[in-house]
């Protein structure tokens, strides 16, 4: 109680400030790092001084959660909702891609008079009408897919001297991913700068330390020379280099003169990738006391650190926050921290937030009275067409956990979550299976969602890649990796596209992307089209287009009069010489005008 009376003495002081100035903002999300990937939060191998200094400085979120992989939490995280009702629950499979109309934190900043910028991973649409772009980022060098080396990036990434997009096109970036992102990012706050008194908000998702676990030997070394197994020790290094970037960025940012005003948030997409490295060598990760890893149920896949460091306010000492809290709480409190004007409900086109904020327990001046701590969030592990019920699921309070709606574990005396107690605690089970109950009727109706790619849209022409191939319960996975484009995988999928402009169009379907100069193998390709809009009568199809299996595929397949607008389904497939078929991982379409 003192304690809290004493901060809160300390945050009237600093209140003038606050109310003449909007702080800068930014948020680095890392891909894969874990809460025990940190030297400060007990790692015994972990070189990380610069993560050590902020946690030692900075509002600590001791039980915030997440998703337990990249590309939901992103989407809860952007939009403060459940990432399946933003159509996300899976990371390829055209379920990773998020609803176009979603309102963002982007622009939520944007239209509270913030310049916004995003560096790094997007995953979650890498066409019109999904893009960052679209979604409310005004300048973004950004890596479109889940992994470097994954679909939707160029192909060719390794992380080193690796080709990007800056916006809607391609370019090539000297050096290591990582620190591309913090370069670009700087010089985006650089060039913001110039513009007088308009804050930014700056999203930093990082593409480490997501595999292909690749790394300067400088940074592997001296976990080599500590005994960590290869594999591990380029992934701790790839931590360390994150943790050089984090120094940089905050000398920038002292060098500058911003530091002081400038809420710096430090967190991570999901649990640690450690536990599937190196898993036959006798060597033991550090996963700070939690049972499972990335894609994990339990607290190890979604419990992970969250850093807040905000000088002007009083967040520069170090504390603890014990509440429980998770992304979707994020938007809800940096609107109140930045005074932002409340959301108009005519933005929330898809439905309300489902988070909460926690600005009153970090910042305890507003609102006038702390939000209740009664609450049950929800996670699960849905990478399924149709997620299925109970499923990998866990329903959280402040003391209890129920896992798959039948394991119950005190999470305040077991943080292992070693022993199931639910047969000592029926009430507590049937109260936490009510809630899930509750929150899974009304997840339902998004389960017959389908987000789609924008046909003569914003983005004319437009390059879709098999990455995100529809794919149902049974057809497999779509060919999501560019190791299955460079094999020559025999798969195939549609594209859920919405024809925006009724007219003629050009679709050439690729084999290679336009920039990679190899013959295609192919003797024929087809082009079909079905729409699924109701009362429409027709399909559009283009069969047997003749092709020289010596040549690129990426030639003009004529012009196909698409009558009508609305939702469609766009499939092409090659024919190989030796007569066996395969989506093509690559389709440029081009709106050409009415007529």
């Amino acid at each position: 109680m003192i304690q809290r009376l004493i901060t809160v003495a300390l945050l009237t002081i600093a209140l003038p400030s606050l109310a003449d100035e909007r702080p800068n903002v930014i948020l680095i999300l890392t891909d894969d790092q874990g809460y025990g990937d940190i030297a400060a939060l007990g790692n015994p191998v972990l070189r990380t001084p610069n993560m050590d200094k902020l946690h030692s400085e900075s509002i600590r979120l001791t039980d915030y959660h997440v998703d337990p992989t990249c590309s939901p939490t992103r989407a809860a995280l952007l939009t403060g909702r459940y990432s399946t009702r933003t159509g996300v629950w899976h990371t390829i499979n055209g379920r990773s891609l998020m609803h176009g109309d979603e309102y963002t934190l982007a622009e939520y900043f944007k239209d509270n008079g913030y310049r916004t910028g995003m560096f790094g991973k997007w995953h979650l649409g890498s066409n019109a009408p999904l893009r960052p772009m679209d979604q409310g980022f005004e300048h973004c060098v950004w890596s479109p897919g889940g992994a470097v080396d994954q679909g939707g990036n160029y192909l060719g990434n390794d992380c080193f001297d690796d080709t990007y997009k800056v916006n809607e096109k391609w370019q090539k970036f000297p050096g290591y991913h990582t620190d591309v992102w913090y370069d670009q990012a700087m010089k985006f706050i650089e060039d913001t700068d110039t513009h007088g008194d308009e804050p930014f908000f700056v999203y930093l998702p990082t593409t480490a330390v997501h595999d292909p676990w690749n790394v300067d030997d400088e940074y592997a070394k001296p976990y080599l020379d500590a005994g960590v197994p290869p594999t591990m020790a380029k992934f701790y290094g790839m931590i360390t280099n994150i943790d050089d970037n984090l120094g940089k960025l905050r000398r920038f940012l002292d060098d500058k003169g911003l530091a002081e005003d400038t809420i710096l948030i430090y967190t991570t997409d999901n649990g640690t990738t450690a536990g599937w490295i190196d898993r036959k060598s006798d060597f033991k990760y550090f996963g700070a006391g939690m049972r499972g890893w990335k894609g994990s149920q339990y607290e190890g896949g979604h419990r992970v650190p969250f850093l807040m460091h905000w000088p002007a306010a009083n967040m520069k000492d170090g504390r603890d926050v014990d509440l429980l809290l998770a992304h979707i709480d994020v938007i809800p409190t940096l609107g109140e921290l930045c005074r932002h004007n409340p959301i108009a409900k005519d933005k929330l086109i898809r439905g309300p937030q489902d988070g909460r904020s926690f600005a009153w327990y970090i910042l305890p001046i507003v609102p006038s009275d702390p939000p209740t701590k009664d609450r049950t969030l929800f996670v699960h592990v849905q990478r399924k067409y149709i997620p299925p019920k109970w499923d990998k699921s866990v329903a959280m309070t402040e003391r209890w956990r129920l896992v798959n709606g039948k394991e119950l574990y005190d999470i305040t005396k077991d943080p292992g979550q070693e022993n199931d107690i639910a047969v000592d605690h029926a009430d507590v089970v049937e109260q936490l299976r009510a809630d899930y109950e509750k929150w899974w009727t009304s997840l339902e109706p998004s389960f017959d969602d389908v987000v789609r790619f924008d046909l003569g849209g914003a983005e004319n022409p437009t390059t879709l890649m098999s990455h995100d191939w529809f794919m149902k319960e049974g057809e497999g996975d779509s060919a999501w990796h560019h190791v299955y484009v460079q094999r020559n995988e025999l798969r195939n999928g549609p594209f859920m596209v919405d024809v925006k402009k009724a007219g003629k169009y050009r679709i050439t379907p690729m084999r290679w992307p336009e920039y990679v100069d190899k013959a295609s193998g192919c003797v024929e390709s087809d082009i079909k089209i079905e729409y699924e809009g109701a009362g429409v009568p027709i399909n559009v199809e283009r069969s047997g287009t003749p092709l020289d299996p010596a040549k690129r595929t990426d030639k003009s397949h004529g012009r196909i009069k698409l009558l009508y607008k609305g939702p469609a389904k766009l499939t092409c497939t090659f024919t190989r010489e030796d007569g066996k078929t395969f989506g093509a991982y690559y389709v440029k379409i081009e709106y050409l005008g009415e007529e």
